[in-house]
């Protein structure tokens, strides 16, 4: 399957949710709270396991590598986002997964039929998705599932503890959970469109920087935990954006290092802020999300470089911070309307 996304659009779109208060859904108003079978939960005795990657995708018999995000902006909580692919599935009950504190937010990319569900050792139900449907599944209980057919699913890792540091960074109260529906799928148009830039993006991590991959993750997370688990939303706390300092510094850590590979989580604590916070502020000071204020920063320094003739399009675009030339071209021509090339000719 070929994803042919613009990741600048999808950006753009994950922006505008990121600074913008979005309608609670009542679908799952009264299922708010809704656990596992599990009782007494109580993980401190059960041996970590990371629920993302290789390792995890393994268990279901898919190949190696597992294409993966994770991101650690967040206090004590790994969010990641994983792509599942079985194309020849064993028809086996996959290894157990879950025994932590956490929730698996599972976006189906192709319909199946038949997928069998257990919870500690029991099994609760056999169920059908559609490419498109999404899912929320409480990891408390020790999960299993068996199908017979291919599976293609983004399978986004969203602890309690991150949820937890949400509110906190948003000085909201923190929220009971999310609803613990396997089977029972929902619509969700800003989760698909996540998804989409989410899917492009592992498909081509050399064009993608540090602070792209955190913003999606935690965009993500918000979204969820706003619209399935009730959290009251920040956008209408941040009256203010950032001190003159704090945004000099942000803007000179970022234009230091064009690569990306400067975490959020770094330039927030140079602010002596939270990732969440400082995402959220810099774009009400700047207009612009960090990710894409550094791509714009990126092509200001490019049209420098473009008027010494000295250099080629390949050298300015590892100066500028791209994967390689194609990478820059196709940014360029997206900011400017033209490629590096005309654009060149026409300036020098």
């Amino acid at each position: 399957m070929v994803f042919d996304v613009d990741l600048g659009a999808l950006a753009a779109k994950i922006v505008v949710f990121w600074s913008h208060c979005l309608p609670r859904d009542d679908r799952f108003g009264s299922t708010l709270g809704t656990s596992c079978m599990t009782t007494n939960f109580d993980n401190s005795e059960r041996p970590t396991r990371r629920l993302y990657g290789d390792e995890f995708t393994a268990g279901f018999g898919a190949p190696a590598p597992a294409p993966t995000f994770v991101t650690r902006s967040l206090p004590q909580a790994e969010l990641a986002v994983t792509e599942l692919r079985v194309d020849a599935p064993a028809g086996r009950i996959s290894e157990r997964f879950g025994g932590t504190d956490a929730y698996m937010i599972a976006h189906e990319l192709r319909s199946y039929r038949g997928m069998e569900y257990w919870e500690d050792g029991r099994h609760i139900s056999t169920y059908d998705l559609r490419a498109g449907d999404t899912t929320i599944t409480d990891l408390r209980c020790e999960l299993q599932v068996r199908f017979e057919v291919p599976v293609h699913v983004m399978l986004w890792l969203v602890p309690r503890t991150a949820l937890d540091a949400l509110a906190d960074d948003a000085n909201v109260p923190r929220i009971d959970g999310l609803p613990h529906r396997p089977g029972t799928p929902f619509a969700d148009q800003t989760v698909r469109h996540l998804n989409l830039a989410a899917i492009a993006a592992l498909h081509a991590p050399e064009q993608v920087n540090r602070l792209f991959v955190d913003h999606l993750n935690l965009a993500f997370a918000s979204h969820v935990a706003q619209i399935y688990g009730g959290m009251q939303s920040t956008a209408r706390l941040i009256k203010g954006g950032l001190a003159l300092w704090q945004e000099r510094r942000a803007k000179e850590m970022m234009a230091g290092d064009l690569t990306g590979s400067t975490s959020l989580a770094e330039i927030a604590a140079a602010c002596g802020l939270s990732s969440g916070y400082f995402a959220r502020a810099f774009r009400k000071s700047t207009g612009l999300a960090p990710h894409a204020w550094m791509l714009s920063l990126r092509v200001e320094r490019a049209m420098t470089l473009l008027r010494r003739p000295d250099l080629s399009l390949s050298e300015i675009a590892l100066a500028c911070g791209f994967a390689d030339q194609s990478h820059f071209g196709r940014v360029f021509t997206q900011h400017t309307g033209q490629s590096p090339g005309t654009w060149r000719r026409s300036s020098i």
